[in-house]
């Protein structure tokens, strides 16, 4: 693909995942003017509004496989590898700001939910190495931490993503109350 078909294709799915953030009806024309380019461009990649949200999806999908592999869940110190996972996890969020439920049932990713996978077994190296609480319920963690890091993709936008990550961490690992006197 020659460079500036590439920048225009970036330029299309990042400026759809956000417009789809904002308004999950939005047209492809709209998307087009807003990426500054035309839709016919659009139109030549994408046969529908539904194949630029499967690649909008897919594009979330290969950043979410980076981080996974920069976070080195499975090698690297558990403190280390949840703090650079959700330090990409929100970047990604930023990035990418699609609704992940919706995305999640897109046919053409089902195969690649083994991230998914991925994160579990990486909570439960956390839980037996004793970072994480083995008295909760099962998947609870899992449930928790994702709304957690999109909350601080958004309501935390003053902050870098490894200060977010900071915030989200301490808050997975200490919660949110003050600590008891003894």
């Amino acid at each position: 693909m020659r460079a500036d078909a590439t920048r225009n294709l970036e330029r299309v799915l990042s400026t759809g995942a956000r417009m789809l953030a904002d308004d999950p009806s939005v047209t492809v024309a709209a998307i087009a003017a807003a990426a500054g380019v035309d839709r016919r461009t659009v139109y030549r990649r994408f046969a529908s509004r539904e194949d630029l949200m499967a690649a909008v999806y897919a594009a979330r999908y290969d950043a979410v496989e980076e981080v996974i592999k920069a976070a080195r869940l499975h090698e690297a110190p558990v403190e280390v590898a949840l703090h650079l996972y959700v330090e990409g996890i929100i970047a990604v969020n930023r990035t990418w700001p699609v609704e992940t439920s919706r995305m999640l049932r897109e046919v053409t990713l089902r195969e690649r939910r083994r991230l998914i996978d991925d994160v579990d077994a990486f909570l439960q190296r956390a839980t037996d190495e004793g970072l994480l609480r083995s008295d909760l319920p099962p998947g609870w963690v899992a449930t928790v931490l994702p709304p957690l890091m999109e909350q601080a993709a958004e309501e935390l936008s003053e902050l870098s993503a490894a200060q977010a990550a900071d915030v989200v961490v301490d808050t997975l690992l200490r919660g949110v109350g003050v600590p008891r006197a003894r």
